[in-house]
Parts: C-alpha cells; structure tokens; sequence
C-alpha cells in the first residue's frame, strides 16, 4: 500500500522561505510514496509567495508543487471539512486540509500547533 503525506501550507512555506525549520521539513518528505497537495494549500502557499516576494516566485513555487498529486475541494471534502472543523476546533483551511488527509488515509505533514492532538497529523519540530 502506498504511503501518502498532505503538506500543510506552513510546511511548504517553511521550504520555499528556508526558514529555520527548513531541513526538517524537507527530511519530512522521505519515505512517502506520494505527495498530496489540496487546492487550499496551493492558495495559501501562492497568496504568501506572491505577496512577501514576488508574482513569478509565486507561480513557481505552484509549478513545483504542481509535480505533486493535485486534489480538489469538492462537495463530499467540504462537508467532511465542516464535521471536522466542528468536532476538533479548527478553522475552516485547517478542517479542509484535514478532510483530505482523513479521505486520502494520509499522514498530514504540519507545523501548526492547532493540530497536535490530532492522532494521523505529524508535527514537525
């Protein structure tokens, strides 16, 4: 069975901006066999990019994560996303990011804290 992993946007940016944990966060990567990415991550990681550098690094960094499984918010997501949200506290792109890890039976790569009492989510330290 394929090992799969959703990136959380802190995750990406922590990459993309090589920030302090950003070695941590590329050893994280290893192991999967598969890398999924949620639409609202890739608003996200784009919104961030393009605003504190530019519009082209932007658009990069969605080419490169681009390589990576591609998944929507669709309409069985969003209503996953709202249970989750209610049950665990979570705002509204945490709860989606979640849903699709729950549905993908995905491990969720994350460095927010909002998420450490959530068994199948791995913060990263």
């Amino acid at each position: 069975m394929k090992t799969r992993a959703v990136v959380d946007s802190s995750v990406w940016i922590e990459m993309l901006m090589v920030g302090k944990k950003h070695d941590t966060c590329r050893r994280a990567f290893e192991g999967f066999d598969e890398i999924i990415v949620p639409t609202v991550v890739l608003y996200e990681v784009y919104k961030k990019i393009a605003t504190q550098v530019s519009e082209e690094d932007g658009l990069a960094v969605v080419g490169e994560m681009s390589r990576h499984t591609i998944v929507n918010l669709d309409r069985t997501i969003a209503l996953l996303a709202a249970d989750i949200s209610r049950g665990e506290r979570l705002g509204m792109a945490d709860g989606v990011v979640l849903a699709h890890a729950r549905s993908a039976r995905a491990k969720l790569l994350s460095l927010d804290n909002d998420f450490a009492s959530i068994a199948e989510v791995q913060i990263l330290r």
